[in-house]
């Protein structure tokens, strides 16, 4: 029987990690280099902790299903990364950075871990800036703040709108060197298929050569999955095509806890679905929402360009709802006010389901270079996608799915339920609860990467360096990879008629329809109905073209859409049970009379944390509650 021991520090809340850094055990110099570590992704989370790592003295390998970790998907973090510097002096502090993630998360995160994070953020910037950053600049050479949904004070710094992709070139660079010094080694061209346990511990993993086909083990003291969020189940999101949640279904097959599986988050500022074709969807970042004005017509159906539509005729309907905030409310709740408009009648566009971003007004105050210079690569973006030119007129937004808040279940250590075995970065759970807030996540990324996870491993560690290197011939591999044969072989020898991503665009549609931005108990039921239904049918009628030992794309999406279907059930399971609504996750049988989210802070304070038993809706539920000792839990209001 599992039993939940989060590890949190004693002591006041601004001391926990000073304290727990100093009591952590600590593994020599001379011992590190014994030690071999397994990194499973190379984003902004893995290659920094790789790096880290590798720089520290431990043996990392690194796998990567992209052809480089340049091309992880934490390149599109476009918006910015949180700070708590306060160079535009309005008061910012570690602790409301603190209490604006807790608050944003509608309190469903851990008190300690999100602390932690606001306590380094600062380090964070002072060791991407070290690594040549370029982050936008005021007149006289500070760098630049933005402020973000769901704060009122400017903390975000940026580059421009490609600021993930600087910060992930920074933390590939420092692995690179590392590569170059021939302490770490990358694969790349790996899907990581099956994590290996040898008594109780992460001892390696099975993985196959995206190229050849060729089924590969490989082995250490220790493996940490930086590999991301599972947005993409509902087909149509803004991630990359290619996440996916496969490696943390493999971890929770071998016993590892899903947490929150249902807290998915939908991002309001996304370019609207142009057709019945796409694949994916392109995000427009949150920090947009800084300068433009989020409005609808004020008259049901109303489909005259946007430029004819005086301004007495417009709904500024966020400012109008939530003046405190404005159009900075945090995603959730301009996500909810975006559908409401649309399903009322007032939503623009051909198919009514965008709302307008408007920067008339900015342009005219600020002038255009000064609106450029802060989002031009993004507007560029958006007319290469739209035709629209946001200069001349206002884009068309409509939310999407994106980021998971769930993920792994995690100790304060970010080490899970198996021993050995460590979730960072988006791939964990820990510190964004019902909802994330914007920049947060490159920000909780680098963090767990650079200063996190190289303590609190070494505490696991210094108790493994008399183990020898880990052989890769036992039984345990044995089996994990015959696992792994039997399942590919099982996908290729059904032949059917269908596509593996027809599958994935119905299941999308499911969840998206029963599970996305509202929920309701007699949807979820019908979405687990048919789910199953699904599920059975891609297992009798899906065909994979090409051969097992080749390049073979269609094997991939196969492999990760069987997972999906589990998945995807354990997220509809897990909204089932929690009977309130918090953040992103909206039971339309849980609100007030103003149709805001009602939580059950009685009932309902805890981790939901999912055991595997063999079949996935009879799932154990292990509660991990949550203390609040610095915040009091109040009705979250940005009005």
């Amino acid at each position: 029987m599992i039993k939940l021991d989060a590890k949190i520090p004693e002591g006041p809340l601004s001391e926990k990690w000073t304290k727990h850094q100093s009591s952590v055990k600590l593994v020599s110099p001379a011992n590190k280099k014994k030690l071999d570590i397994i990194v499973v992704g190379g984003g902004a989370a893995g290659a920094s902790a790789a790096a880290s790592l590798a720089e520290s003295g431990y043996n990392v390998k690194v796998y990567v299903f992209q052809d480089s970790s340049r091309r992880a998907h934490s390149i599109a973090s476009q918006g910015g990364i949180n700070a708590t510097k306060n160079y535009k002096n309005d008061a910012d502090s570690d602790y409301r950075l603190f209490y604006d993630m807790i608050k944003g998360g509608d309190f469903r995160s851990r008190e300690a871990n999100v602390y932690r994070i606001a306590e380094i953020s600062n380090k964070i910037i002072d060791q991407f800036v070290a690594q040549g950053v370029p982050f936008a600049r005021e007149y006289g050479g500070h760098l630049a703040n933005r402020s973000f949904g769901g704060v009122q004070v400017s903390r975000t710094f940026y580059a421009q709108g490609q600021t993930g992709q600087q910060c992930t070139l920074a933390a590939y660079q420092a692995l690179m060197r590392q590569v170059k010094a021939g302490k770490a080694k990358i694969f790349a061209r790996r899907d990581m298929l099956d994590l290996v346990v040898i008594d109780g511990r992460a001892r390696g993993i099975i993985t196959r050569n995206l190229i050849t086909g060729e089924i590969e083990r490989h082995s250490a003291h220790a493996v940490v999955f930086a590999t991301g969020g599972y947005g993409t189940i509902y087909y149509l999101s803004t991630l990359a095509i290619n996440s996916n949640g496969s490696a943390a279904m493999a971890a929770f097959r071998k016993g590892a806890l899903m947490a929150n599986p249902s807290m998915a988050q939908i991002h309001p500022t996304c370019i609207p679905v142009l057709n019945e074709y796409q694949s994916k969807l392109t995000l427009m970042s949150e920090s947009l929402r800084n300068d433009g004005r989020v409005w609808v017509p004020k008259q049901k159906g109303d489909k005259r360009p946007a430029n004819e539509i005086k301004e007495e005729e417009r709904d500024y309907y966020l400012e109008r709802k939530y003046p405190a905030f404005g159009n900075l409310v945090p995603r959730d709740v301009a996500s909810r006010a975006a559908k409401e408009r649309c399903d009322e009648g007032y939503g623009v566009g051909e198919t009514g389901l965008s709302v307008y971003l408007d920067f008339r007004d900015a342009i005219e105050n600020q002038g255009k270079d000064a609106i450029k210079s802060k989002y031009g690569t993004l507007f560029d973006l958006c007319e290469k996608v739209t035709g629209i030119n946001p200069y001349k007129e206002p884009m068309r937004i409509y939310p999407a799915s994106h980021y998971t808040m769930g993920g792994l279940w995690v100790d304060y250590n970010l080490m899970t339920t198996i021993p050995g075995l460590y979730a960072i970065g988006e791939a964990n759970f820990s510190d964004h609860g019902a909802n994330r807030l914007g920049a947060s996540s490159l920000m909780q990324c680098a963090g767990d990467g650079y200063f996190i996870l190289p303590v609190t491993i070494g505490d696991y560690l210094a108790d493994q360096i008399r183990i020898p290197k880990i052989p890769a011939d036992t039984p345990e591999f044995d089996e994990a990879e015959k696992a792994v044969k039997d399942k590919l072989n099982k996908l290729m020898s059904i032949k059917g008629t269908q596509s593996p991503t027809s599958f994935h665009k119905r299941l999308g549609h499911i969840l998206w329809t029963y599970s996305g931005m509202k929920r309701n108990e007699k949807g979820l039921k019908k979405a687990l109905e048919e789910i199953k239904e699904l599920q059975e049918e891609f297992w009798r009628d899906v065909r994979v073209a090409g051969e097992l030992y080749e390049l073979n794309h269609e094997l991939e999406k196969a492999n990760r859409i069987a997972d999906f279907f589990e998945l995807a059930q354990l997220i509809v399971l897990d909204a089932l049970n929690r009977k309130e609504s918090c953040g992103a996750h909206f039971r339309e049988e849980y609100q007030t009379e103003e149709g805001e989210p009602k939580r059950d802070d009685k009932n309902y304070s805890y981790v939901a944390a999912w055991e595997y038993t063999g079949d996935i809706l009879k799932s154990v539920l292990h509660k991990e509650e949550l203390i609040f000792e610095y915040v009091t839990p109040v009705k979250r209001s940005y009005k």
